[in-house]
C-alpha cells in the first residue's frame, strides 16, 4: 500500500513542480522525470534541453515586460503624472534582433554554400565576404548584447 501511495505522491509532486515552474519560468520543471520515475529518461533529457533553451530565450528576450507588469501590479512602481514615461526614449529591444539573426544565419549559410560550390577565386572571395559579414554582426551583438536583451524599464534590475 505504501509503494502505491508513494508513486501517486511523486506524480503529484512532479505535477505541482511543473505548474509552479510554468508560472515562474514559463516552462515545465527540469528533471521532472527524475521525480516521477526515480530515474532520468531519454525523453526527459530531450524535454529538459528544450525547456532550458526556452528559458534562455524567455529570460533574455521576453522577461522585461513580465517584470514591468509584476512591478506595476504589485505596487512596487507608482505612476507619476509629472515625470516622463520610462518607455519614452527607449527602443524595443527586439527590433534589431531579427535583422541581426537573419544576417548571421544568412551569412553563414551563403558562406557554406559558396565553399562547397567551387574552387575559383570568385567563390573564395564570396565566402570570405559573407564570413566577414557574419563575424562582424556577431561582434556587434557581442559588444552591444545588453541592448538586445529585454530588461525591465519601470524599476530596473535589482
Amino acid at each position: 500500500m505504501f509503494g502505491e501511495d508513494y508513486g501517486k505522491f511523486r506524480i503529484l509532486w512532479a505535477e505541482h513542480g511543473d505548474e509552479i515552474s510554468l508560472e515562474y519560468a514559463g516552462t515545465h520543471a527540469l528533471k521532472g522525470d527524475l521525480v516521477r520515475y526515480g530515474r532520468q529518461t531519454i525523453g526527459g533529457v530531450i524535454k529538459d534541453g528544450i525547456s532550458a533553451l526556452s528559458r534562455y530565450y524567455l529570460n533574455n528576450f521576453q522577461d522585461g515586460v513580465r517584470q514591468d507588469a509584476a512591478d506595476l501590479i504589485s505596487g512596487r512602481y507608482t505612476i507619476n503624472r509629472t515625470s516622463l514615461s520610462p518607455f519614452h526614449n527607449g527602443f524595443d529591444s527586439l527590433s534589431y534582433l531579427p535583422v541581426a539573426s537573419a544576417l548571421v544565419l544568412g551569412g553563414l549559410t551563403i558562406t557554406s554554400f559558396t565553399l562547397q560550390q567551387g574552387r575559383n577565386a570568385q567563390q573564395y572571395l564570396s565566402s570570405v565576404l559573407w564570413a566577414g559579414v557574419a563575424a562582424g554582426v556577431i561582434a556587434i551583438v557581442k559588444t552591444n548584447g545588453r541592448q538586445f536583451c529585454s530588461r525591465p524599464r519601470l524599476c530596473g534590475l535589482l
